[in-house]
């Protein structure tokens, strides 16, 4: 019985700690309800309307595959701890666990579970799509005059992409 001691007097400790956190909760907590005091609060942000849908059930997926693991990692510290006495019957069973895990991973990837919504494509104007347009053409070189050779500036009225051309205008002392 002395075995179990500490154990009794732990729970003993934790029964004695909720009750008087609730009684000093009752004694000490203002009575009054005020509007402020009645309306939920979140994160410091006072909330101007009501959210214009339900959440989400996606969000509570990812969040409990994130948990697994996270489990699965917890679950690889005690072999990191003793992987030498453990030996290969050790890492076999390591391997076969994380197998596992990887496993369920790669069948939530199959099903989408992971997948946030339709990807958007983004398309580029015509102009930014042209054959004529490759790094010599693109790419400013940085300290020269007009930032622009003859050559690209004769390619970009070709193609539409300036109005008219201005000549840079001349250095030198005034």
């Amino acid at each position: 019985m002395s075995q179990y001691l500490p154990i009794l007097c732990l729970a003993v400790l934790a029964v004695l700690f909720a009750v008087l956190s609730f009684a000093a909760s009752k004694l000490l907590a203002p009575r009054l309800a005020t509007v402020p005091k009645q309306q939920p609060y979140e994160s410091g942000i006072v909330p101007g309307k009501a959210p214009p849908r339900r959440f989400p059930v996606r969000f509570y997926l990812i969040a409990m595959i994130f948990v697994v693991f996270d489990i699965e990692i917890i679950f690889l510290y005690p072999y990191a701890i003793v992987h030498r006495e453990l030996g290969l019957f050790g890492l076999l069973a390591v391997a076969v666990f994380s197998a596992s895990v990887f496993e369920s991973f790669l069948y939530l990837l199959s099903k989408g579970a992971l997948d946030w919504g339709p990807t958007k494509k983004v398309q580029r104007p015509a102009h930014m799509r042209s054959s004529a347009r490759t790094a010599a053409t693109t790419v400013r070189r940085v300290g020269l005059e007009g930032r622009h050779s003859p050559e690209e500036l004769r390619i970009m009225l070709d193609e539409g992409l300036l109005e008219t051309v201005v000549a840079p205008a001349e250095s030198g002392a005034h």
